[in-house]
């Protein structure tokens, strides 16, 4: 047995000692948690011993309820960031230095500076204007991670359930591909 069946093998006693009903309950756990999300929660199952539909479908199911979480949210914040700022402009409307149109900012607001934006997000920005929001969904998790991917969208101002449908997308794809994979390598190349 080479270290690697060992290790795998070791790993697969370890999650054989939890009760086999709690086993995806924690793959979707995993799941949820960003950078982990549901490509490696399922490789993590199938190493752990689950089939791997077991694994995909509580890992992606883990993924997709934080992202409804996130989503949910940052649309409860946009629209009281939106309702605050309409309120404001109406009673300020009238008053000397206040906004004559929806795109001039008050004084008090252009003077905020810009904190600058980290790569990832500016990889992410520059694929949602290349691409739109369903190339966004899709390649966003190669640079961000799906909770961060949906708020930004939902933020921007793109509609929850336009967001919801192509993350969901999105995590079916990238559990798929990393199910297989997983599934592929320890079958035909690790031997487990």
């Amino acid at each position: 047995m080479n270290p690697l069946q060992e290790i795998i093998t070791n790993f697969q006693n370890l999650v054989a000692q939890v009760p086999e009903i709690i086993q995806p309950f924690i793959v979707m756990l995993a799941g949820a948690v960003p950078f982990i999300e549901g490509e490696v929660a399922s490789m993590i199952g199938i190493v752990g011993g689950l089939n791997p539909i077991v694994a995909a479908l509580a890992a992606a199911a883990g993924n997709f309820i934080s992202v409804a979480l996130v989503v949910s949210l940052t649309s409860r914040a946009r629209m009281a960031v939106v309702n605050r700022r309409r309120s404001r402009v109406a009673a300020m409307s009238g008053a000397p230095g206040a906004p004559t149109s929806w795109d001039e900012k008050p004084a008090f607001e252009q003077a905020a500076p810009a904190k600058p934006e980290s790569k990832g997000r500016l990889r992410f920005k520059g694929w949602l204007v290349r691409f739109g929001v369903p190339g966004a969904s899709i390649l966003g998790p190669l640079a961000i991670p799906t909770q961060i991917t949906a708020s930004i969208l939902v933020g921007g101002g793109t509609p929850r359930a336009w967001v919801l449908l192509w993350q969901a997308v999105a995590i079916v794809l990238w559990t798929t591909v990393s199910t297989i994979s997983v599934w592929a390598a320890l079958t035909f190349l690790v031997g487990v």
